[in-house]
């Protein structure tokens, strides 16, 4: 323990409550979790966690990258969706596979090309960046390869218990045929199937591939009818006061049918309102800064956590929540959701719409409070 440290060393305590921890702790950990260690005075009752950092995940190492998953496995309650952050050095291939699953990605850094075939021998291949989505359908063969900067990005999949583990590999798929029955399928010699890999690849080093007009193969049934790419960034944002908000859903980019999102920034002292999704769980990664959650589960249970990049939060169905800026720079998250469409119910919003004298009658507002309500959506105010 440095010597800044132990002068940071925070303790369980809150006014006449509480008392000493003298450890064995781990500090930087309970630095991290205030809200843990010494909960708001409005949290009551227990409920489940929601929150696991990619930074406590096994990291699978290949000699073109490397990868680590948050699944239910690692974070119980994410029931509907699982998340994958993979990183390609220059060059390098996620091989050619598919799975089971629809894979929705962002990329965080660097830039990568991506190609994939459907079921009626529609092709697609295009080059993303930062800031950049795809999607995948499930079933729906494709690879991914970085450019000459390398690539790391977040893949998002509509199961909480898919694991990257278990995709069906080209290789692995080959390694596992009998060579008799490749060369039926092939129409060639059984020898020239001699230096096919005898395990799956995974990730695995390559050169960077030429420009992206000379890497294309022209399809006789065409290209795919809806893009499988998207240029969130160049969306534009909902602003207000206290940030922005790009959400992407099937209505902005067709293609991602079983999968919706909102890009969030928050500023500093802003907050992402009180709110609640009507239609399904929330999945979350925080991409900068430093936030809290708070989760009401009814019932007088509330309960609340605290964020920094590379965490994953978890919101279960209709829970009301709210997300503040604790740090002093913006906050960036995403919010995903297994459905097609982006919906969530602002508590402001219902208030406001809402017959005044009813609203009154509940909450005792004075006429300021009143004033306050808005008919207009804010997703982030300060």
């Amino acid at each position: 323990m440095t010597e800044d440290t132990k002068h940071r060393v925070p303790q369980p305590i809150r006014g006449n409550s509480g008392g000493t921890d003298p450890g064995p702790r781990n500090v930087a950990v309970d630095l991290q979790n205030p809200s843990m260690l010494t909960r708001p005075e409005t949290d009551s009752g227990t409920l489940p966690n929601m929150k696991f950092s990619f930074s406590q995940a096994s990291m699978r190492l290949e000699p073109g990258g490397w990868a680590r998953e948050v699944t239910q496995r690692e974070l119980p309650i994410a029931t509907t969706l699982s998340g994958v952050n993979m990183r390609l050095n220059p060059g390098a291939i996620r091989e050619l596979h598919w799975h089971k699953q629809s894979e929705w990605a962002y990329v965080l850094n660097g830039r990568c090309r991506i190609s994939a075939v459907d079921q009626e021998g529609r092709n697609f291949l295009e080059d993303v960046s930062e800031g950049d989505l795809w999607f995948f359908p499930a079933g729906i063969p494709h690879h991914i390869q970085a450019l000459a900067e390398g690539v790391e990005f977040l893949l998002v999949f509509d199961d909480g218990n898919f694991s990257e583990n278990n995709t069906f590999l080209l290789s692995d798929w080959f390694a596992h045929t009998p060579r008799s029955v490749l060369a039926k399928n092939f129409g060639i010699a059984e020898e020239n199937f001699d230096s096919i890999p005898e395990s799956e690849l995974y990730i695995f080093n390559g050169s960077a591939p030429p420009p992206l007009e000379s890497d294309r193969v022209v399809s006789p049934t065409g290209d795919v009818p809806r893009t499988f790419k998207h240029r969130l960034l160049s969306q534009e944002p909902i602003r207000t006061s206290g940030g922005t908000a790009r959400i992407v859903d099937s209505t902005n980019f067709a293609a991602s049918t079983t999968t919706s999102a909102a890009l969030v920034e928050i500023e500093p002292d802003g907050i992402r309102e009180l709110h609640w999704h009507p239609t399904n769980d929330e999945w979350q990664y925080y991409l900068s800064g430093q936030g809290r959650m708070g989760v009401f589960a009814s019932g007088g249970v509330n309960r609340t956590f605290d964020y920094q990049a590379g965490d994953v939060g978890y919101v279960p169905f209709a829970m009301g929540h709210y997300i503040e800026n604790t740090g002093s720079t913006p906050l960036r998250l995403l919010e995903m959701f297994k459905a097609p469409r982006f919906a969530d119910i602002s508590l402001v919003q219902w208030l406001a719409l809402t017959p005044p004298e009813v609203v009154r009658h509940h909450l005792n507002f004075n006429d300021v409070a009143m004033g306050s309500l808005h008919k207009d959506k804010r997703p982030v105010f300060r």
